[in-house]
């Protein structure tokens, strides 16, 4: 199953840094990063803010825990958000391409 992950980074460094590991290790196909998410959160009790990097990330199921592994040991986060949502149906090339570059 082809799955997106959204991945939050600190900046647009640990951004790339983050998506070229995780395409080195052929975790992911893709990987767009958009600068300038301001996000609002809870944390430690408190409601806190952000600006932040997000990598969107094209991938296969099997490949998830590769990615978790590699994004926390690259990201400087004590608790990264890294969730993956389904792709219910998408271009086949498209798809397929996303199988071929998918090691796992």
């Amino acid at each position: 199953m082809g799955i997106v992950v959204l991945i939050t980074a600190k900046n647009i460094r640990e951004a790339n840094t983050i998506a070229a590991k995780l395409l080195e290790g052929r975790l992911i196909a893709c990987a767009n990063i958009i600068k300038g998410v301001h996000s609002i959160f809870t944390w430690k009790g408190k409601i806190d803010k952000a600006n932040e990097t997000l990598l969107i990330c094209k991938s296969k199921k099997s490949c998830f825990a590769g990615i978790v592994k590699t994004v926390k040991k690259h990201h400087s986060y004590e608790v990264p958000e890294i969730i993956a949502l389904p792709i219910i149906d998408g271009n086949k090339d498209y798809m397929n391409w996303i199988k071929k570059n998918c090691l796992v």
